[in-house]
């Protein structure tokens, strides 16, 4: 399917009138322009996904020095654009000196239209990937300006861990955070790229739970147009959309044995090479990993392989449950009730002593994650100026009903409620570990993530 807009700048009109036939095909709008003093002009107005540039323009000239300057002109009006450059047979020489300027490849004249039809192709799908990390870097930025989830404690063990943040992020060292579900990983993870000399770059998760075995090639690799019956376009992978940012690989304990060298050959070479393609490409990003595996488990080198575990934990987090850092528990309720009281336009009610003094006691299975979701729960159920205690999900207090009352409470055919309350019981009786809770449930990972996001869990 045609999308986008390239752009021609060429002098010969015959030239510039075959390469527009065969790339009409491709876009949506195909430019023809004979003058490099219009290219601002040119890619204000149209903001071109790939430009093709001839380096001569004035009769007789071959040192190309009317094309470094027009390439000048594109690489100051944007960073991001993407020029193909065409050159005579005999002027490589010229073509690769405007590629160490910024040029991104070179098609010689006459040229093969295959040879340029996969050029531009390549061209404008690495001009979607470049634009993508710029969206990925303004919203960062707009991200860093205010956090909603920052890392909060000042139990010893949470100053422990924000003072080992602090002599890591600055580092390059793939770190492995390790924890239950709901304890925070990804805010750790989020924190160290962050407080890092990568901050501005994109920030990628994967969860490899949740990725398909047959999707996980193209899924961190990319692919090619064509590689399978799903491929219609070019994609770039995780490893290149994260190029020069962090690259976070969650529940990476969930990933099959036999796919583990895959991404230990990625991370020793520093390459990937997409599905379907034959040339690999060079990647520059930090990568955190994070699972709920014990790291005895992580041992077992019938679960994961030792040499990948090397690769990964250069520096290894371990993040505590919310029971055994209970001075936390707080902290992190008056920020989520106050989050969810500003977010819902309601006031927030008072907090009674006892019910403060339960909630620091009780144990949290599902952690951080299910802390969070009571707070919203109980800014949204709360009425009056104080909380009570049947605003929390906690386990209520043992109360003698009448049997008609209790035969009430048991029958409730609601399909919906009813689905919620099993996998709420099945995620508190498994401590909010996703696998084990699926397992029971007779789902999926992917699943129960699903169905979890319907009720809101």
């Amino acid at each position: 399917m045609a999308t986008g807009t390239a752009l021609i700048i060429d002098d010969d009109a015959d030239v510039a009138f075959s390469a527009r036939l065969l790339l009409r095909p491709l876009f949506n709008d195909v430019i023809v322009a004979h003058d490099p003093a219009a290219i601002p002009a040119l890619l204000a107005a149209h903001d071109p996904d790939v430009i093709l540039l001839d380096m001569n323009f004035a009769r007789g000239q071959s040192n190309g020095a009317e094309g470094f300057k027009a390439l000048e002109a594109i690489r100051a009006a944007d960073k991001a654009a993407v020029v193909v450059i065409i050159t005579a047979y005999g002027g490589v020489n010229i073509a690769v000196e405007a590629m160490k300027r910024g040029a991104t490849d070179f098609v010689t004249k006459p040229w093969d239209n295959d040879r340029l039809v996969a050029t531009v192709t390549t061209a404008a799908a690495l001009r979607a990937s470049r634009r993508e990390a710029m969206i990925a870097e303004a919203r960062v930025a707009e991200i860093g300006t205010r956090p909603e989830s920052p890392l909060l404690g000042s139990s010893p063990a949470m100053r422990g861990i924000l003072a080992l943040i602090d002599r890591v992020a600055p580092t390059d060292a793939n770190v492995l955070v390790l924890g239950e579900n709901g304890t925070g990983k990804e805010l750790i993870a989020r924190e160290v790229h962050a407080r890092s000399k990568r901050a501005h770059k994109p920030f990628l998760s994967v969860d490899l739970g949740a990725v398909a075995e047959s999707l996980f090639d193209s899924e961190l690799f990319g692919h090619v147009k064509g590689a399978f019956t799903d491929a219609r376009t070019d994609r770039i992978g995780r490893f290149q959309a994260a190029d020069g940012g962090t690259l976070f690989l969650d529940e990476i304990g969930n990933l099959p044995l036999h796919l583990q060298p895959k991404l230990l050959t990625a991370l020793e070479q520093r390459r990937v090479t997409p599905v379907g393609s034959n040339r690999d490409v060079g990647f520059d990003v930090r990568v955190i990993a994070a699972t709920n595996m014990s790291a005895a488990a992580l041992a077992d080198e019938r679960r994961f392989r030792p040499d990948l575990l090397f690769r990964l934990n250069t520096v290894e987090i371990m993040l505590p449950p919310l029971r055994e850092r209970r001075g936390d528990v707080m902290v992190l309720l008056a920020h989520y009730l106050g989050l969810y009281a500003r977010k819902y336009g309601k006031p927030l009610p008072d907090m009674p002593g006892d019910l403060a003094a339960r909630l620091a006691a009780y144990d949290w299975p599902g952690n951080v994650r299910a802390l969070r979701h009571a707070a919203e729960r109980a800014v949204i159920l709360a009425v009056g100026t104080a909380f009570a205690d049947d605003d929390f999900p906690l386990p209520q207090r043992a109360v003698a009903l009448p049997a008609p009352a209790a035969t009430a409470i048991e029958v409730d055919m609601n399909l919906e409620r009813s689905e919620r309350r099993i996998i709420e019981r099945a995620l508190q009786k498994h401590a909010w570990n996703i696998s084990t809770a699926a397992s029971e449930l007779g789902l999926t990972r992917a699943s129960l993530y699903r169905r979890m996001e319907k009720h809101g869990l």
